[in-house]
């Protein structure tokens, strides 16, 4: 299995300083990725329901930090070498497709094949409206938006037409140096499942358990038998909360059991206070779990 690290992109910590030292020293661990969230703006008052939680509440306030994640990666792709670089989520209504698409392509080009596309559809109403897309019709959004990003990035002439976006064809270019850039879907639910079968590359679970992701996989692979695919094609990937003092042994088993399911990239994402707390989380990490695996 391979391991990531969520990037210190927010609060008091989401500096230029702790980005280049964590992204330094995960690389110089052993880590396979780095990662990053994405929220563009934070609303004083949040009426939707938080999905990662009990409470249903955000846990950042609005005057928090909270870095871009596409310029974030940017920043640690020119001080890192082999480490790939993530989003987890990129919030597809957040931008324009093609925009989008020019961004993950630039990124791909300046750390070449590095990236992977984490993407969803979100989540806060009061943010993805605020960008011009009907909250009731972002699924239907994001699966033309990626529709869009695949043929930028695939076709020598891309042009579209669709419900939201349509254009002649323009020329565009770089083109990632893979053909393609993976994308990882977010979410649980069964639109976001046939999005996974229909249009990714891998599911990318957040804040689940193997016993959660049982039966999610079977819904997943319900979808992929109507779409003519089969499971094994897809990366599956999970978001893990990594506890500052965890029970080493109860770790173990669940990154075992996730493991068996066929989860193959975990990414893990600790508590942001500093430098020096995150970098000893991840250090104790890679000393008394990973070493057991």
């Amino acid at each position: 299995m391979e391991f990531g690290c969520h990037l210190p992109v927010y609060g008091p910590a989401a500096t230029r300083e702790t980005l280049l030292a964590f992204a330094r020293r995960m690389e110089a661990l052993g880590y396979d990725s780095l990662w990053a969230s994405d929220h563009v703006v934070i609303p004083w008052r949040i009426a939707s329901k938080y999905p990662y939680n009990e409470t249903g509440d955000f846990p950042l306030p609005a005057s928090a930090n909270f870095l871009e994640p596409l310029t974030t990666l940017a920043l640690v792709a020119g001080a890192t070498e082999r480490i790939r670089l993530g989003t987890t989520v990129l919030v597809l209504p957040h931008r324009h497709p093609l925009l989008a698409a020019k961004m993950l392509a630039t990124l791909d080009h300046l750390a070449p094949g590095r990236v992977i596309l984490g993407a969803g559809v979100g989540w806060m109403r009061e943010e993805i409206e605020l960008f011009g897309v009907d909250y009731a019709r972002r699924g239907a959004w994001s699966d033309e938006a990626l529709r869009i990003m695949r043929a930028c990035w695939r076709e020598e002439r891309p042009s579209f037409r669709g419900e939201f976006v349509s254009f002649a064809p323009v020329g565009f270019a770089p083109k990632p140096p893979r053909g393609t850039i993976p994308v990882w879907i977010g979410g649980h639910t069964p639109r976001a499942l046939r999005r996974v079968a229909e249009l990714g590359d891998g599911w990318h679970a957040a804040f689940t358990s193997a016993e959660k992701m049982k039966g999610g996989l079977a819904a997943l692979a319900a979808a992929c038998r109507a779409a003519g695919r089969e499971v094994k094609s897809l990366t599956l990937s999970a978001r893990l909360g990594l506890p500052a003092q965890h029970d080493v042994g109860a770790l173990v088993r669940e990154i075992r059991a996730l493991a068996e399911l066929g989860v193959r990239h975990l990414v893990l994402e600790s508590r942001v206070r500093d430098l020096a707390d995150m970098t000893e989380i991840y250090e104790r990490f890679t000393r008394d779990v990973r070493a057991k695996l």
